[in-house]
């Protein structure tokens, strides 16, 4: 398994990442907005302009998109975002974090992999402190945060979206 940036070799593999979370009607947690982007050429360009503080939309954090590709035959299994800094918005709600794994490869231990792999990212941008929050029925992806060291804060309620969301932070190392 291995994170990586989306390219444009991965398009259709994009494009049926987005169709199966459609038809089932789940969140597309951790795609930066990939729900938006019927054309997934438009989503990489989106990705693009989230790299540099310079064309960065305004009211948004700086982040980097991964996805999960299963090295045997190079499958996407799972996406990834991770923000380099927190806005107001994702220091209460979103955290540094957001991950999803396709429906039909859930269950089979790819986000706990996909996580541990984040956080060394995170660890090379100096991220020493990581906040993921997630939905409170949502008992995989609070498995895989606590599979991956991370203790628990608080629960806040979402308004938006109507949720309560559970926090937890994972320790990389001490400032």
């Amino acid at each position: 398994m291995i994170l990586i940036e989306p390219t444009t070799d991965y398009l259709q593999q994009i494009q049926a990442y987005r169709k199966e979370f459609l038809e089932c009607g789940d969140s597309m947690d951790g795609t930066s907005g990939l729900r938006r982007f019927e054309d997934p050429s438009d989503w990489i360009e989106y990705l693009n302009s989230h790299k540099d503080t310079a064309t960065l939309p305004n009211g948004h954090a700086p982040a980097s998109q991964y996805v999960f590709v299963r090295e045997e035959d190079d499958k996407i299994v799972g996406m990834i975002d991770i923000r380099h800094v927190l806005n107001e918005y994702l220091a209460k709600y979103g955290g540094h974090i957001g991950y999803s794994v396709v429906p039909s490869e859930r269950r089979r231990g790819y986000a706990t992999q996909m996580l541990k792999s984040a956080l060394l990212v995170c660890k090379e941008l100096d991220i020493g402190k990581v906040l993921i929050t997630c939905i409170k029925e949502n008992e995989g992806s609070k498995r895989t945060i606590l599979n991956n060291g991370g203790v628990y804060e608080s629960t806040v309620y979402e308004p938006d979206e109507k949720v309560f969301l559970e926090r937890y932070w994972i320790v990389l190392s001490e400032k």
